[in-house]
């Protein structure tokens, strides 16, 4: 009854609307109601075959409304009516969404039923906390990810990016996360994705465990552009939900990439100009508003750590979404095509990602680890082609010696199956185990650092 009482208050006391003047294209024309409207607001089209089309408010031209569809326009002609929904779209996230998989607005999509709703609305194109407010980046983070944990360590607060191509192990990498990590709550944007691997994703690779204290939100593909950009606002919305009831909330959306085509195909339609590459000038005025949302919460608060997944186009980690993204974040992991093709998973290559959190996050002796680990990986990864070829002679050099040495227990140890979780203090231990066995092992234990 009480979630019925809800919905009977939201019911708004007047109806305004408008008339449909024209459809060009994915645009659709509204007259009657200018004065009412603004950017972003919703309105529901009344089509020849009594359906309704959501719609949205994209801009403004002589006087008309241009609008956006959410599904398809078929049906919609000159006169039907238009009706104002909401003046600005907004959600009501509750505790009771977690274990659900809902859509881009709030609804669910998992057959379990009515969703109940809270009691505050929340705005789906918030503001990020002022600078000012926030906390600073809290401790460090357990990701159950060997090669996170060690080399690319993150923190309470902080934004990383996952750079990769496309079938390079993203999405498998992310349920890693969901599962192990040690965070309150994830939520999960998956923006554009295949509908096929939706089921697969919340069945096999997140599994019962980490969907219990998981909320999904989900816009496929075949979803029309608005839908798939509402996506990634209503996964912040839900996430800056938890963090003001005081949870460390992992933020997880695949893909960045695809919400800024999102945004691309609205700004082409509204008529803005193309520029890098095709991208209108709204993309990267809108990535840094949503990604600036993520990180350390106003204090008092809870936190929300993001990973956002980056779709490189032709594995072309320079592309503008790219480029754009990196400067945005607070540190890249970097997925290789090459290190995936010879079997090692996740493919991460340590060597091109950073955290802007090390090495200030760490202990003396865990900076000394990864130095010396990064070291040795280095001089291989300079000699590799010599290596493979044959061309190198033992004993010319003793640290390329040591990094043939160390290569196979060093890429055993960053390869992980998606149902091995890894603590901090277990990958640090067996770094340092393997690094024992080798000329490394003369400076660790020499440092004075050592555990013991």
């Amino acid at each position: 009854m009480e979630t019925l009482i809800q919905e009977i208050e939201r019911i708004q006391s007047e109806c305004r609307y408008g008339r449909v003047s024209g459809v060009r294209g994915l645009l659709v024309e509204v007259s009657g109601i200018e004065q009412y409207v603004s950017i972003g607001s919703r309105m529901e089209v009344q089509t020849r075959d009594m359906r309704t089309v959501p719609i949205e408010v994209v801009g403004f031209r002589q006087g008309a409304i241009l609008a956006m569809p959410y599904g398809a326009l078929e049906g919609v002609g000159v006169g039907c009516k238009a009706i104002l929904v909401q003046s600005e779209p907004v959600i009501f996230p509750g505790r009771e969404w977690l274990g659900r998989v809902i859509n881009a607005f709030g609804e669910p999509i998992d057959d379990k039923g009515p969703i109940a709703s809270g009691n505050a609305p929340r705005m789906l194109r918030a503001n990020p906390p002022p600078a000012h407010a926030r906390q600073r980046v809290g401790e460090k983070l357990d990701l159950g990810v060997r090669a996170l944990n060690s080399f690319i360590s993150c923190c309470l607060g902080q934004r990383m990016g996952i750079f990769a191509g496309s079938g390079v192990g993203k999405s498998v990498l992310m349920s890693m996360i969901a599962r192990y990590s040690g965070a309150d709550i994830n939520v999960i944007g998956l923006i554009g994705e295949r509908g096929r691997e939706v089921q697969e994703f919340l069945e096999d690779d997140l599994g019962p465990e980490g969907l219990a204290r998981s909320v999904v939100i989900v816009a496929t593909s075949d979803e029309s552009a608005l839908m798939r950009r509402q996506a990634a606002y209503t996964t912040l919305t839900v996430a800056e939900y938890f963090r003001d009831n005081g949870a460390n909330v992992m933020c997880l959306m695949d893909s960045v990439t695809r919400f800024a085509m999102a945004q691309r195909e609205v700004g082409l339609a509204g008529g803005e100009p193309p520029t890098t590459k095709g991208y209108t000038p709204t993309v990267f005025t809108e990535l840094p508003r949503l990604l600036e949302r993520a990180g350390p919460g106003p204090k008092g608060k809870g936190n929300i750590t993001g990973l956002f997944t980056v779709l490189v186009e032709g594995d072309d980690h320079n592309e503008p979404v790219a480029d754009a993204v990196r400067g945005i974040l607070d540190g890249h992991i970097v997925m290789e095509r090459a290190i995936a093709e010879r079997g090692r998973f996740p493919a991460i290559n340590v060597l091109k990602s950073i955290s802007r959190t090390m090495p200030r996050c760490n202990t003396d002796f865990e900076n000394l680890l990864v130095r010396e680990a990064k070291r040795y990986m280095s001089t291989y990864s300079d000699m590799e082609e010599m290596i493979r070829l044959g061309a190198y002679k033992a004993g010319s050099n003793a640290d390329v010696d040591a990094a043939i040495q160390y290569h196979p227990y060093m890429e055993e140890y960053l390869g992980q199956w998606k149902d091995d979780a890894t603590s901090l203090e277990e990958g640090y231990a067996r770094l340092e185990k393997i690094l024992n066995l080798g000329p490394a092992g003369d400076v660790i234990r020499s440092s004075g650092l050592g555990q013991g």
